[in-house]
């Protein structure tokens, strides 16, 4: 995946030490019910599409950017669907990362799915009953963004109420 600059300016001076990043992820269903997945250029696997908000962007202006970016889908957000912290991932080249990821479920509104750009091989609408074979953090979102119910979230730790962390 293309690095942004900004992001680029940064490990110039902190080298490829952790750095602490927002990430958005959008699942975004056609009105047939199918969600939209774009197979990765860097890993040939298929995927939600998703991406590291511009400095000062709101997740759902993200959402709307990256889907249109990877796709030349126009969606509308309509919900949050979760928020969760990730596990740190280390690059290839020893950059390490660790992503606050907000999912949003995402309505398309126009557009045909087609590559846009150079981040994904193909790109296509999927029953999702007939997804391809997908890494659980793509599943576990599409799931969660099925149903109405409340952002999901993971909730404190037996720890961190005890010791008030988690109320401060």
């Amino acid at each position: 995946m293309a690095t942004p600059d900004f992001i680029r300016a940064i490990r110039a001076d902190a080298g490829q030490q952790l750095l602490w990043l927002p990430g958005v992820t959008a699942i975004v269903f056609d009105d047939e019910g199918r969600v939209l997945l774009g197979r990765r250029s860097d890993n040939g696997k298929w995927s939600v599409i998703g991406g590291i908000p511009e400095p000062g962007e709101q997740p759902a202006e993200c959402a709307v950017r990256e889907v249109y970016e990877e796709t030349a889908v126009h969606c509308v957000p309509e919900r949050v669907v979760l928020v969760q912290a990730l596990e740190p991932v280390t690059y290839p080249n020893g950059d390490t990362c660790q992503y606050m990821d907000i999912t949003l479920r995402c309505r398309a509104v126009g557009g045909e799915a087609r590559v846009n750009d150079d981040e994904s091989l193909e790109v296509a609408w999927f029953d999702v009953d007939a997804l391809p074979a997908l890494h659980e953090f793509s599943h576990s979102r599409i799931k969660q963004a099925l149903g109405d119910g409340p952002t999901w979230f993971e909730p404190p730790s037996d720890e961190a109420l005890s010791t008030g962390s988690a109320l401060r």
